[in-house]
């Protein structure tokens, strides 16, 4: 049995280790959103139901022999593709340039072109592995259970998960991960080679496995022992618990990764504790009690509406432990259900297929169904009320000899599962009498609400990206050009703006500048812009482009604006990685506000980043980072790309006031004199000039970056308060810089 756990094993572990790889190659090009995961994912469950597929046919329908040598002919092919691969590009996973975007539309379907090209048959041979193995272990083993070589394929792909956050991404390179794996993979083909080996020599010629009958785990008193072919009642029911389960997994991935940052942390921790219900539910039946498991589906969603209420204010802790209990109990009573109606281990090939094909359509309706069904994410609450659902028909099938004061018990915790899958709907109905639009895309949820109606004065349109507010504009016409949100004067932008135009003055020049701006939300920096100014916004989405466009009336920062207006679509780094081919934009201040809800686009804060974004500078002008986030602290981070690029560094925060909110801006200079005038010490921001103690603990690069190092633990409070970080000495500047002098007149 060794040599067929060891290679279950290696192909789990390769099959789950290379996914959170695949989608961090993918991210940077495709906006460095949740949905950039949950389209992988559904690739994965495609090729998944593909190698299911082949296994089930192959298991039926060929002789031991024929068996062996077809998959070792697939094996070499494979194994050929990846050598092939390496030699031409330099690595064996990486995709070339010529799969980045041209543009927005269809991202989900070019995404999944991208994968099968770079990594599908190496991946569709991993996906084979563990049926195939499983009925070949049936075969040359009749008198030993295959279905714990199936837990034994979960604690594989488990450790692979769990491992890469934590061991892997924070310390080694995209490169050489690609390398590891591709090792790995030939280690795997020997493992295989072991396995086939053993099947030939043990295996009879017949085409059907010598497999002891096993009884449906629920079959009625009376009902003949001997295995019966599952019918179409018993497919289907295989069919939605995978499907539900599925649904869960990945409408919670995307609710966490939405409010923090899309990478493998927080990708892998669903799928993890996923993974965690299959070792559980398949290992032994006794695993899974309906009792316990219903009860604590209830308690969970009852914390997941809490954590939904509480919004960013709960502590990402907290967060990830309400929705990964919720997860847990909902995954594990599908997956429960789903053992208990598993058939004898001759169709275990078609069992794990429809199990596959279950996965694929959950995966379908999260990435293709829901987004034009819904204009929020309905998805998570419907699935957890599915979950309950299967968990109240569950209970509903008590024992015969049942004590009054039992059945009693589990009519109640019956009644409890559906009063608790009624509410759910309370997760994503909040705020919908103040919607007044709604809309999703690839790049997640935009609604405006009207807030405030009552007070003339503070009635204003608000836009939200999920959990966060973008920004807002009043209604009355005399307000709607006030400067709100994170744009007012006072924040790190507008003091940026204020000293490049009091700086210029002074030199008597034309005060007009030249700014760049990455993210665009209502467009309410357009207000801090003044006449003869030039403004490029870079917006990804192209429902914020309209709404800030004034679709539908709402918000008009743009139309008002005396400045001269551009609005450039796409991955904000990918358009002025191009726009850099016809020369540098001279920006005066280029100013980065990229959030997707909460979460922050990765690859638009590495260290290559941040080369172009000086590459687009004029010469004294400034980076202003928006780096406000509940979870994150971005400071390090910020200050170890200014130590690398010789700037000074500032940190702006602002606390809410009026038409402000508080905000967190570092600003980064070439001159150790642009934060000692006046501007930045008059108005009610505190400014802090901020080094680095000693060598960064980490940088972010796009070869090695990871949100794990980036989190703040809750009591830490404010940004800034690393034991990293310290203020500049104010008698000499810490890095080397030019002196500030005049520029050339325009």
């Amino acid at each position: 049995m060794v040599r067929y756990a060891l290679a279950i094993f290696t192909s789990a572990f390769l099959l789950f280790g290379v996914q959170p790889l695949a989608g961090r190659y993918a991210l940077p090009w495709y906006g460095g959103t949740p949905a950039v995961w949950t389209a992988c994912m559904l690739f994965f469950q495609a090729v998944l139901l593909a190698g299911y597929a082949y296994a089930h046919a192959v298991a039926s329908r060929l002789r031991p022999r024929a068996q062996a040598f077809v998959h070792l002919g697939l094996l070499m092919v494979a194994l050929g593709a990846l050598a092939a691969r390496a030699s031409w590009t330099g690595s064996p996973l990486a995709p070339g340039d010529g799969w980045r975007p041209v543009d927005e539309h269809l991202p989900v379907l070019r995404l999944m072109g991208m994968l099968a090209a770079t990594l599908g048959l190496p991946f569709f041979v991993l996906s084979t592995t563990g049926p195939l193995l499983q009925s070949w272990f049936a075969r040359a083993r009749p008198e030993r259970s295959p279905y714990v070589l199936y837990a034994l394929s979960n604690a594989g792909s488990l450790l692979a998960l769990l491992g890469y956050p934590f061991l892997v991404e924070p310390w080694v390179g995209r490169g050489a991960q690609a390398w590891g794996w591709a090792v790995g993979f030939v280690v795997f083909v020997l493992c295989v080679l072991a396995c086939a080996r053993d099947l030939l020599r043990r295996a009879p010629a017949t085409n059907v496995p010598e497999a002891p009958a096993e009884a449906p785990a629920e079959a009625p008193t009376g009902a003949s022992m001997a295995p019966a072919r599952p019918g179409v009642g018993r497919t289907l029911t295989w069919l939605a618990l995978s499907t539900c389960a599925s649904v869960l997994l990945l409408a919670t991935t995307n609710k966490l990764s939405q409010d923090v940052a899309a990478g493998p942390f927080l990708w892998v921790m669903p799928l993890a504790v996923y993974l965690v219900t299959f070792i559980l539910a398949f290992s032994r039946e006794s695993f899974y009690a309906r009792t316990p498991y219903s009860v604590g589906l209830i308690a969970s969603v009852v914390l997941v509406t809490y954590a939904h209420k509480e919004g960013p204010a709960l502590g990402l802790g907290w967060q990830v432990l309400f929705h990964a209990s919720a997860l847990f109990t909902g995954a594990m009573v599908c997956h429960g259900e789903l053992y208990r109606r598993r058939p004898a281990p001759r169709y275990l090939s078609a069992f794990y297929l429809w199990v596959s094909v279950g996965g694929v359509l959950g995966g379908v309706f999260v990435n293709l169904v829901a987004p034009a069904l819904f204009n929020t994410y309905w998805e998570h609450p419907l699935a957890l009320a599915a979950c309950c659902a299967v968990a109240f028909v569950g209970l509903m099938r008590g024992p015969k000899e049942e004590t009054p004061t039992a059945r009693t018990q589990r009519l109640l915790r019956g009644a409890m599962l559906v009063g608790v899958a009624v509410h759910l709907p309370v997760l994503v109905a909040t705020d919908l009498e103040r919607v007044r639009f709604a809309a999703r895309n690839f790049f997640g949820v935009v609604r405006v609400l009207e807030l405030s109606p009552e007070d003339p004065k503070q009635h204003q349109y608000a836009l939200r990206h999920g959990a966060i507010t973008h920004g807002w504009q009043y209604i009355r016409p005399e307000r709607r050009n006030i400067p709100t949100a994170y744009y007012t004067k006072d924040t790190g932008l507008g003091l940026a703006l204020a000293e490049q135009r009091r700086w210029r003055q002074a030199l008597g020049l034309p005060t007009h500048l030249r700014v760049g701006m990455l993210g665009l939300g209502v467009g309410n920096s357009a207000t801090l812009m003044a006449a003869g100014d030039d403004v490029r916004f870079y917006e990804i989405n192209p429902v914020i482009i309209d709404l800030a466009r004034g679709k539908g009336g709402f918000f008009s920062t743009l139309k008002d604006t005396p400045a001269h207006v551009e609005v450039v679509e796409g991955d904000a780094r990918i358009s002025l990685e191009q726009e850099l081919e016809h020369g540098s934009n001279q920006f005066d201040v280029l100013a980065l506000d990229v959030f997707s809800s909460d979460a922050i686009p990765v690859h638009l804060l590495t260290q290559e980043a941040v080369a172009l974004y000086l590459r687009h500078l004029a010469p004294h002008g400034v980076l202003a980072l928006h780096i406000s986030n509940q979870h994150l602290d971005l400071v390090p981070i910020s200050l170890a790309h200014a130590r690398a690029h010789g700037l000074t560094a500032a940190l702006v925060a602002l606390d809410s006031e009026g038409d402000a909110v508080s905000s967190a801006w570092m600003l980064l200079s070439p001159d150790k004199e642009f934060f000692g005038s006046s501007t930045f010490h008059a108005g009610r921001a505190r400014v802090r000039r901020l080094v680095l103690r000693g060598e960064p603990e980490y940088v972010w690069t796009d070869e090695r970056s990871s949100v794990l190092q980036a989190l703040r633990p809750r009591a830490q409070g404010r940004a800034g308060a690393d034991p990293n970080v310290t203020d500049a000495p104010p008698e000499a500047p810490s890095l080397p810089v030019q002196p500030r002098v005049e520029p050339s007149a325009p």
